[in-house]
């Protein structure tokens, strides 16, 4: 993989002065590649990891599994696009198994997801069945974990 991906998978925040000190580089020629990356699409966006369970003010969020009917010409790709469309859709990933998509979505409210896989996900023509998971609780995101360890209570031995 790209060296300067590489970097940015880690730190999004890593101007091209940072990265092309790390890799013995002219800062131009990075930032010229940093650029050409994002216009061919191959970097698309750059994101904040945000642990939600740490706010008053806090989502919820479920896994989808969904069956679809599969397209003639377009396989499944028709659905997968159509339900990436939505607001409440963080990820759509075509898997193996049991099932054909596995959505992640996010709301205010458990109420708020059942009423979205009901009355906007369940009635797309093509999807045959639903099964929703609700997330408890996250431990890791992004190769990130979101588990603070207790800080030790006990004092500092000195001589």
């Amino acid at each position: 993989m790209n060296e300067i991906l590489e970097i940015l998978s880690e730190n999004a925040k890593a101007t091209p002065s940072e990265i092309a000190a790390l890799l013995g580089r002219p800062e131009a020629d990075v930032a010229r590649e940093i650029r050409e990356l994002e216009d061919a699409g191959v970097i698309r966006k750059y994101v904040t990891l945000i642990n939600w369970e740490k706010l008053d003010q806090s989502f919820v969020f479920a896994v989808l599994e969904l069956k679809v009917a599969l397209q003639r010409k377009t396989g499944y790709d028709a659905v997968a696009e159509r339900i990436a469309r939505f607001s409440e859709v963080e990820s759509v990933r075509l898997i193996s198994g049991d099932h054909d998509l596995s959505i992640t979505v996010k709301g205010k409210s458990m109420k708020d997801i059942a009423y979205f896989v009901a009355e906007r996900i369940a009635p797309l023509e093509g999807v045959q069945s639903t099964c929703t998971h609700f997330i408890l609780k996250s431990y890791k995101e992004h190769g990130v974990i979101l588990i603070d360890k207790p800080k030790p209570t006990r004092l500092v031995v000195t001589p």
